[in-house]
């Protein structure tokens, strides 16, 4: 079996991948600026969701890695 600490890095790091993928490319639904960071460079509406899905993901697996400590789960 894999060890708890080994499944949550890997999830951990999925995730973040997944956010960066998101955050560097465009996409139909990136939605209006928020902050310029340059001509063509800038935080849209889609990347708060998509940060904000990232740090909940990451939040739920320290969660789960606290559990495992605590014998909780």
């Amino acid at each position: 079996m894999v060890p708890r600490r080994l499944s949550a890095l890997v999830v951990a790091v999925v995730v973040s991948g997944f956010a960066v993928l998101l955050l560097t490319g465009e996409y139909a639904s990136d939605g209006p600026v928020l902050l310029a960071l340059g001509e063509d460079r800038g935080v849209h509406l889609g990347d708060v969701f998509v940060l904000t899905g990232w740090a909940l993901a990451l939040l739920a697996v320290a969660r789960l890695l606290a559990a495992g400590r605590h014998g909780d789960g």
